[in-house]
């Protein structure tokens, strides 16, 4: 069955830098309760690309039953690091402070991203409310917590130039250079597991040149060492961005809507336990 999805574009949902941003909503055309929220997070190296390269996933995920707010965010050129993380933890408390407007339960908001995306995403899953991280577009006071997060061909985490670490992406694509070792782990989403980081899915292509399948790996074991409930999916041969082609969007977006509404099952407060079975759907 097709599921209608309605569609509001250039909504404002923070400020950064001084000017307004912005994000698109792809809703089901008919919800009788309240549904699980999805954020949007583009990729580009944190320097390019915007948010109208997750119309496809707004649409495929809204079809499956989520409301989704794919978010604008400043880039290197406009603002240098952490404009990037501030301007999605403001995207993540507009849309808890808006739920009962969005039709949103406030408790099952999760984020995906890819590329510079899936790094951001992963981040914020792993800071919620952290005070160097929130910065100030809006809605002060409002939590950051989600409930699950998606990781797609994601940087995981930073190293110096001139160094390496398995997984790793060097300082300079995101920060600079000279970043100290602090401001590396703080930006670097392995570095900020716990036991309560939240019910993570993580999609990679073996043969990505541009962030290394260990990046996704690396995490994986992290979460899997944490006890977090953790899923991987890893796609022979593909090449960076391949998650976004015609012929594998539909079929990622249906492995993401299963895990998170697995994620959000009513039946049990453990997510290991939710996570075992997928909840009843017509």
């Amino acid at each position: 069955m097709t599921v209608e999805t309605v569609v509001r574009n250039d909504v404002v949902f923070a400020t950064g830098g001084e000017r307004d941003l912005r994000c698109d909503v792809y809703s089901p055309a008919e919800a009788a309760e309240r549904a699980p929220g999805v954020l949007l997070v583009h990729g580009g190296a944190w320097r390019m690309g915007d948010r109208s390269v997750m119309t496809g996933y707004g649409h495929a995920l809204a079809a499956q039953g989520f409301v989704c707010v794919a978010s604008e965010y400043r880039l290197t050129p406009e603002s240098p690091w952490p404009a990037h993380i501030h301007d999605v933890k403001a995207a993540i408390r507009w849309v808890r402070a808006n739920a009962d407007e969005l039709n949103i339960d406030e408790a099952r908001i999760a984020v995906l991203g890819r590329s510079a995306g899936g790094h951001l995403a992963l981040l914020a899953a792993g800071t919620p409310n952290h005070p160097d991280l929130e910065g100030e577009g809006g809605n002060p006071g409002v939590g950051t917590e989600v409930a699950a997060v998606v990781g797609i061909f994601p940087p995981t985490v930073f190293h110096p130039d001139g160094q390496r670490v398995p997984g790793g992406t060097a300082a300079s694509a995101l920060i600079q250079e000279t970043a100290t070792e602090d401001a590396l782990r703080l930006a670097s989403p392995l570095h900020q597991i716990t036991r309560d980081y939240p019910p993570t899915f993580l999609l990679h292509g073996t043969g990505d040149k541009v962030v290394p399948p260990s990046a996704s790996m690396v995490m994986y074991q992290a979460l899997v060492a944490a006890g977090v409930p953790v899923e991987m999916h890893m796609y022979a041969g593909q090449a960076h961005g391949f998650a976004g082609r015609p012929d594998f969007l539909d079929l990622c977006a249906l492995e993401i809507g299963h895990f998170l509404h697995r994620c959000f099952a009513p039946t049990t407060d453990d997510p290991q336990v939710a996570l075992s079975a997928a909840p009843a759907r017509a």
